[in-house]
């Protein structure tokens, strides 16, 4: 039998995890003289200084959170940061976005002072640029990182994320937290619009698309950042659906859906992790030795820095109750195996530990091993020989060329989910009504992490960037009118949107809800909101054609609105360019190709991911159906018309050790050119852990000319059908397997 996985026996029940593993992984520590050097010379107060991350509220004019209007540094905090408390980090921004004029001006002075003061070690500055660097002013804004998955388009994602280190450096920025490796298969968390969906093998790709985009070859060139791979491990999928509460997952299931991610990120040399805010099987993830240790370090070969989430080690004793106070959550989570605290409003993390170190509950050399990894980070980035950029050598900050990949991301993100009887693409000079919560709202097209923490805000909008509505109009011949008709969940001039709707030939109805991330965005349940459904239950009363247009944080139940819709467009959270993508789409000018990176449910009640067991389909005969959305994952429509044919593989029995090869053709039967995603699933017929019904395993983006065929080549490790089994191993048995692609099945042995 084939192991790619060596045995690891975890037992989540107690406080500690029983735990026994070998790796195969490279040794996660660090050598290098120059780092020694620095160590040896730094005292205990300078080696928790630079395990410490504050918030720039801390070292600003103002109080916390109530910050003086404009921004200022306050030079009395930042001296004392940097010479009493040896700060080794800063984060964050404070309230909203700055233009890259001032983020310039503060990045020169904390480093000008880190470098010629205290212990002469510079800041490591970090960001959430998530969808482009969203808290630097005239910044490119690409779709979120969902939107992006929906692309399934690598190489567009590995050039978002290009883009995004190269305007974060340009911000003075060499830190992003980003991206977020969490798998979403709970759609009812707040953040499922941060993740790359729902299946393990796509957001593998995506993965390694992003990390290659951030950091490159060379992490200390100064178009590149260090990215974060957050959060580690199995934040996603809390039971309650709700951001922060307790989740519970086997083994078995951590490792075959939630560390793959992972793993690849650190196999693509991620220089840094953010940690799980949760807790897994009663245990907070920040105290918990055996995740951060023995598998992120021993196993997993991770070197570089593990920060906290924010005010993480504070909430081991407010939230968890795991510690009777904040010493006490300090020794948890530093024996654990954290680097870095975000505490991140105060020096509480920094007075704590040096008590703990000077006490003897916590050996120096403890120290030393976080700091080494810092100052590894640091150099890695080659902050140490250059913490200040050279402003004035990003000239393409903002331009056309990064604009054109944010449009096209966007374009190949949206995704048709239905077109009755060809109603898209519209005619030019088509009259339009164009109405709903979502149609003339940048906030809701952006989503959250947008110039705001929650993206709310509308002041700091970009310029020139277009609305749904305004992007419409301006691409239109036609004669578009606009009434909003509801909001999001309240009523507003729906009288004046019917008259409206009744001077025009067709119905463009954006559906939306609230901008909102993390404990904000926690809801009840996915139903949409009743004001929003009767929007369209009352314009369809009038019998024309209703374009339906969603942008969401997380899917939500559609299935009173479908069947009265004639098209659907799923744009997820599109960015500054969403909207200019729509338009093109509607009117033709391009081709839509996204397809869902996550099965849309039909019920709110019923969350079933497509590589669900046998089991989860009941029996006809009792009048229920188990796996039963709106859409499954991987669907979306096209203008063109895409027939599949001459498969052919290269044989029909494989070693363990073998490739996979085969070949098919694709045709564009169509008028139009098109680019198709061709989806390899595999099924395992007969397995010791019941297997799922299929598993994604390869892709394929193509554009295909009209009335033309292209023969498209795949090779699947044998590897690849791996799965973790009751040992907690990965393996592949022998056995009887189908491949499915397109209305393909071929079977093949593994022996």
């Amino acid at each position: 039998m084939f192991t790619s996985k060596t045995k690891n026996i975890l037992v989540f029940g107690a406080w500690f995890l029983i735990y026994s593993c070998q790796t195969n992984k490279t040794n996660s520590s660090i050598a290098d003289t120059e780092i020694e050097s620095m160590i040896s010379k730094m005292s205990i107060e300078e080696k928790v200084g630079q395990m410490t991350q504050i918030n720039l509220d801390v070292i600003s004019k103002g109080e916390i959170y109530n910050l003086e209007v404009p921004h200022q540094l306050d030079s009395t905090k930042l001296d004392s940061a940097i010479n009493h408390y040896f700060v080794g980090s800063i984060l964050n921004v404070g309230g909203h976005t700055y233009t890259r004029s001032h983020w310039q001006e503060i990045i020169t002075e904390i480093q000008t002072k880190a470098i010629t003061q205290g212990n002469k070690i510079p800041i490591i500055y970090g960001i959430d640029a998530i969808h482009g660097v969203n808290y630097t002013r005239d910044a490119t804004l690409f779709p979120q990182q969902i939107g992006q998955a929906a692309t399934w388009n690598p190489d567009l994602v590995q050039q978002a994320a290009s883009v995004t280190a190269y305007e974060c450096r340009a911000s003075g920025i060499p830190w992003n937290f980003s991206p977020v490796l969490d798998i979403g298969r709970q759609p009812l968390w707040s953040r499922f619009f941060e993740t790359y969906g729902e299946d393990v093998y796509l957001a593998k790709q995506m993965t390694q698309a992003c990390i290659r985009g951030y950091q490159g070859n060379d992490p200390s060139n100064p178009e590149k950042v260090a990215s974060c791979m957050k959060h580690f491990l199995g934040y996603s999928t809390p039971l309650s659906g709700k951001d922060r509460t307790p989740a519970w997952i086997p083994e078995r299931q951590l490792r075959e859906y939630y560390l793959p991610t992972f793993e690849k990120a650190i196999d693509e040399n991620a220089l840094t992790v953010m940690i799980n805010s949760g807790e897994i099987n009663g245990i907070p993830v920040h105290a918990n030795p055996i995740i951060l240790k023995n598998l992120l370090r021993e196993e997993l070969g991770f070197k570089g820095l593990a920060v906290t989430d924010w005010e993480d080690i504070i909430k081991l004793y407010t939230n968890h109750k795991v510690a009777r106070n904040m010493r006490e959550a300090v020794k948890m989570s530093i024996l654990a195996g954290i680097d870095m605290s975000m505490t991140p409003n105060d020096y509480s993390f920094n007075k704590a530990l040096i008590d703990l170190v000077k006490s003897g509950e916590i050996k120096e050399s403890r120290l030393d091993e976080s700091c080494r990894r810092i100052l590894w980070v640091k150099k890695q980035l080659g902050l140490l020989r250059n913490p200040i950029p050279d402003f004035n050598y990003y000239e393409k900050f903002g331009s056309e060329e990064h604009k054109e990949i944010a449009l096209n991301t966007a374009l190949e993100s949206i995704t048709l989910l239905k077109n009755e009887k060809n109603i898209l693409p519209l005619k030019e000079n088509a009259s339009i009504l164009v109405c709903g919560p979502a149609a003339n709202s940048l906030n809701i097209q952006n989503g959250a992490w947008t110039h705001t923490w929650q993206g709310i805000d509308t002041t700091y909008n970009t310029k020139g960037a277009k609305t749904f509505f305004q992007a419409i109009k301006e691409q239109s011949k036609g004669e578009v009118l606009f009434s909003q008709g509801s909001k999001l969940d309240g009523k507003s001039n729906l009288n004046e949107t019917i008259i409206k709707a009744k001077l025009s030939e067709v119905i463009v109805i954006c559906v939306g809800e609230q901008p909102a991330t993390e404990i904000p965005g926690n809801i009840d349940d996915l139903n949409l909101p009743d004001a929003q459904v009767e929007l369209v239950e009352e314009l369809s009363k009038l019998n024309k054609p209703i374009i339906l247009v969603m942008s969401f944080n997380r899917p939500r139940i559609l299935k009173s609105v479908e069947v009265k819709s004639s098209a659907i467009l799923h744009t997820y959270l599109s960015g500054d360019f969403g909207g200019e993508a729509l338009a093109q789409i509607l009117f033709g000018k391009s081709n839509p190709s996204g397809k869902l990176p996550f099965t849309y449910p039909k019920h709110t009640g019923t969350f079933i991911n497509y590589d669900h067991k046998f089991t989860e389909v009941f029996d006809k005969d009792f009048g229920k159906k188990g796996f039963d959305p709106q859409w499954e994952f991987g669907y979306g429509q096209s203008y063109s018309n895409f027939t599949y044919s001459n498969l052919i593989f290269n044989k029909s029995t494989f070693t363990q050790n073998d490739t996979i090869s085969f070949s098919l053709d694709i045709t564009n039967n169509s008028e139009i050119n098109g680019k198709e995603i061709i989806q390899v699933y595999v099924s395992d017929t007969v397995a010791s852990i019941t297997p799922s019904v299929k598993r994604l395993r390869a892709f394929s983006k193509k554009m295909i000319k009209a009335q033309n065929t292209e023969t498209v080549y795949f090779s699947i490790p044998v590897s690849e059908l791996a799965f973790v089994n009751k040992n907690n191993n990965w393996i592949v048995e022998p056995g009887c397997f189908v491949l499915k692609v397109g209305d393909f099945k071929k079977s093949f042995i593994v022996e």
